[in-house]
Parts: C-alpha cells; structure tokens; sequence
C-alpha cells in the first residue's frame, strides 16, 4: 500500500488538537516533502527520521514521499511527530507495509540512532487522548507522565525497534490504565515558620494571606528576613486538591524543565529573577508557552526585588492578579493560560535599603525616595492586599528569642480552617464577588465611617477598598466570627504600608530642600 495515517496530536498550550499524518509514497524522483504548517523542528525531522530508519536497518523507500500533517491551517511545532512520521512511511511502504493499530496515538522524537527522545506536553495529550478514548504510545521517559490523566492508557516504547518489534507480533505494547492520581505524592517537609525568629508582624501577615489567598508586599531593609519568610509560605498552604494538582502539573509539563513526578503534588513555588523578561514571567515569546506566573498556578509566585523587575514585566501581572487568566496575542496566534497565583513580593524602602532606620544609615534624598517607590504603579499597587513593614533587628533580639516559635503546621491548621468557613461562602475571600463580599462582611455605620477616612486620607481607589474588606473578611475568618468588627477592620487597613509610604514621604521643595506636606489638616515633613 503507498498511503497510511498515523494517529497523534499537536501541543497549543493546554490544548492537544489531533492531528493526521498522512504519509504517500509515490514514484518519481526521489523527494521528502512535509507540508501542513510546519515550523523549523518539524521540517527537520526529515533527516532524523531517514537516518533512524536506515540505521535501525529498515529500508527506506525510494521514490517521491509527501508526509501531510492535517489540518493544515494548525501550526506544529517541536519533534512530537518524529516517530508517527517514521511509522506513516514504512507503513506506506510498498513491499512490507507495517499494519498500525486502531485508536492508537504515537509520539516521541527520533535520535539519529532511532532511539526516542521525550516531548513536552506529554500529560496535556493525555488528558485529551483519553477524553477521545484513544491509547498512547510514548517515548519510555514520557510514560509515567501521560499515566497521571485519569482513564489515559499508555504504553513506553525505547525505540523504533522497540515499536516495529510490537506491531510485527512480537513482544507486544505494554498498555497500561493511568489515573492513579495519587501516585508520586511525596511529602517533604519544607522550610519551617518556627526558623524565623521575631517579625511578629509579618508572620501574622502570612498567615492572613494564606487563610484568604490575598498577595502580600513585604518592605524592609536588606537582611531582614523577607526572603526566609516567603520561602515559608507554600508550607502554610493547604495540599492542592486532585484537579489543582493536574492543572498544574499540565502547565509544568509544557515549560522546559521535566515534569517533577516525585512531587508533583506540591503546590508550586516560582521565585524568577528580576532580571526576567516579560516572555519568560508573563508567557508566550515565539511559541505559545507558560511563563513563570502560570507555572505558579495554584501556588506561590515571589518576586524579590521588586521594583527592580522591568515595567513591562509588572503592569502584565495586573490582569492576572485580577481575573486569574493571562490572555497572550501575538500576530501569528492567540492564546490563554490560567495564572491563579499568590504573589508574594519583596522590596527594600528606598534605594540602599535603609529609609526609616533607627541608626540614621539612609542617604538617599527624597526625589530618589519617590522615584523607587513609584516604580510600583497605582493600579498594581492597587491589586496587592496587604503591604507589611519587615524592620531590621538588632543581633541581641535574634539571640534572646526561643529558638522555635511558632511551626508551620500549626498556622497551617488555622488556616484550613479559615478557608474551610469561606468555602461555604463558595469562595476563597480574595475571590468573592463585590454583591457576596458586603453581604459577608456586614459592617456597620462605624466601620463604613473607618473606610472612608482611610480611603480619604490615603487616596484609597474603590478598587483597593474592597481588597481592604476582603483582607478584615479573612481576619474575621480566623477569629471565627460571623461579621468584621471594627478592630478587624482596622487591622486590614493597617496592611496598606506602601500608600502610608507615599503619602507621609518628604515633598521636596523648589529649592530641593525637604519642606512640608499637609495631608487630612496635619503636617508630615
């Protein structure tokens, strides 16, 4: 026979559309011709596939070969058709025609040697492979991946040897059900609230945010402890729930790095560096892949630094934070990723990092002040619910604390039992509705008089308002109180450190001297 299809799929972000390889092999000149939207990798495939099927010591035929990888209007990106390809053509070999089985999916990028390499995505095909009640065959590395996708039956195969020796009635595939969504899960306690020692404050504010999945702010100077507090976060989170984990796990499994089966069950911690481009933090570039804050999806994102990442880097956050999706348009396609993470961020009060110290170390003037902080625009600024001071402390109160506070697993128990409590609300506190929220909170006279003082006074936007009552609704939570009282909801405003920040900043005068700023009838300066 001179024409065969192969089963397989093609990778569009979470999305795993099938594909169609439909291989000819006519006569004529000799000529390997692939067509149907195919990137660089793809067409490249050509040569490996002739040289894994001349090695492996198969004959490859002569003659023109047309591979048609169908639709032709979806782009096909990576070496995923490597193998499909390679089957299409011996089975449309003219003199031994390889049968292929029905239903049956092939995936795995050739080496030269005929060896299979793994592909990324592997558990997003999965999923929508055994939607289709197709059966996989995948490279050996990729097997235990594509098995996590409930009612996914697969088979790992070394190479295409291994393959033409099952479809030739030896030893056959080794299909095997997945769905075992428990498999892999490991445990390891990670890093310990009860390590960090002082910074009641701050812990407290942990802990809110953990209850209520609100983003977090922290200010302090260098070696303050900022960083060792955000570490500590994931570990007050409760475990993700079975579809968290394999959302999450479909993401990671798109970007670069292999999928981490023997944790897979974590929630995730992304932590890039300031010097990251929007791409890689954001998503997409030239193909469509996750950046770093969908690969935090249901988990920690922390930027330390951060009004040192680029501009572009953090206005993208804004959507995001605010609707859990990124929608990503380039000119060739569009695209989405789900992004609900919990920022978690760091920054020092001015540039040298000591503004407000007792010791009097800060030189940086005023104007320079302002400028840092307004690298943090109004709208992002806006989006973060609680903004926490981490002051430095003094060597004799590190050494005079107990060495072990507080742990984890205590705070990590209340926690689950604030979000317990806003579940049956049918949402996490960061997330409900405004209509939801009021009724929810309850708050008198008294605290809508608290409310709008503060947002007078510090040039409060509705928007960051409404955070503010989400913030007093997850104190009440963890207190266990039915309404927000006016103590919680003073607390919640106190969160809003960075505005504080801004408002009672030094104006400079004309003349560059530091004058006087009048805010609410009384003189800060």
């Amino acid at each position: 026979m001179s024409l065969a299809t192969v089963l397989t799929r093609a990778q569009f972000g979470l999305d795993a559309p099938a594909v169609r390889v439909e291989v000819y092999c006519g006569t004529g000149l000799p000529q390997f011709a692939i067509v149907g939207l195919a990137e660089a990798a793809v067409r490249e495939s050509r040569d490996r596939v002739r040289a894994a099927i001349q090695h492996c010591g198969f004959t490859f035929p002569a003659g023109r070969i047309t591979v048609s990888l169908a639709p032709a209007e979806l782009p096909k990106e990576g070496g995923r058709f490597d193998l499909a390809i390679a089957l299409g053509i011996l089975s449309a070999a003219p003199d031994k025609p390889w049968p292929l089985p029905a239903a049956t999916e092939f995936y795995g990028e050739l080496s030269l040697s005929g060896e299979l390499r793994p592909v990324r995505g592997m558990l997003a095909t999965a999923v929508q492979a055994a939607l289709d009640g197709h059966r996989l065959v995948v490279p050996m590395a990729n097997v235990a991946e594509a098995r996590l996708a409930r009612g996914a039956i697969a088979a790992g195969v070394e190479s295409l040897t291994s393959v033409w020796a099952a479809l030739r009635g030896g030893l056959p595939f080794a299909f095997d059900a997945g769905g075992d969504i428990g498999a892999g899960v490991a445990d390891a306690a990670g890093p310990d609230l009860a390590e960090v020692r002082g910074q009641a404050a701050a812990k407290r504010a942990l802990e809110i945010a953990a209850a209520g999945g609100h983003s977090l702010l922290l200010i302090g100077p260098p070696g303050s402890g900022k960083s060792m507090l955000a570490q500590r976060f994931a570990g007050l989170l409760p475990p993700p729930d079975d579809a968290e984990a394999l959302e999450s796990a479909m993401l990671h499994s798109l970007g670069r790095d292999p999928l981490p089966l023997a944790h897979w069950r974590r929630r995730p911690f992304r932590a890039p560096h300031h010097g990251a481009s929007a791409a890689a933090v954001i998503g997409g570039g030239g193909r469509l892949t996750p950046g770093e804050i969908s690969l935090a999806h249901h988990g920690v994102l922390f930027l330390d630094e951060l009004p040192e990442f680029r501009r572009d880097v953090l206005e993208g956050l804004r959507e995001p934070l605010e609707t859990g999706v990124v929608h990503i348009a380039r000119a060739a396609w569009r695209g989405h990723f789900p992004a609900r993470f919990q920022l978690i961020a760091a920054m020092n009060p001015c540039p040298c990092g000591h503004a407000g110290d007792p010791a009097g170390r800060c030189r940086c003037p005023p104007q320079l002040i302002s400028r840092y902080l307004g690298k943090i625009s109004g709208p992002l600024l806006d989006r973060i619910d609680l903004q926490v001071a981490v002051p430095r402390l003094e060597y004799r109160t590190l050494r005079l604390t107990p060495p072990a506070g507080e742990g984890s697993a205590a705070v990590a128990a209340r926690v689950a039992a604030a979000r317990a409590r806003q579940q049956q609300r049918g949402a996490l506190n960061s997330s409900l509705e405004i209509a939801t929220l009021e009724a929810a909170c309850g708050i008198g006279a008294r605290e809508h008089g608290l409310l709008d003082t503060a947002a007078r006074r510090f040039g409060l936007s509705a928007r960051a308002c409404h955070r503010i009552l989400r913030v007093a609704r997850t104190i009440a939570d963890l207190a266990g109180t039915e309404r927000v009282d006016l103590a919680q909801l003073s607390e919640a405003v106190s969160y809003r450190r960075l505005e504080r920040l801004v408002v009672d900043a030094p104006a400079p005068c004309r003349d560059g001297a530091v004058g006087t700023e009048v805010i609410g009838g009384q003189a800060h300066g």
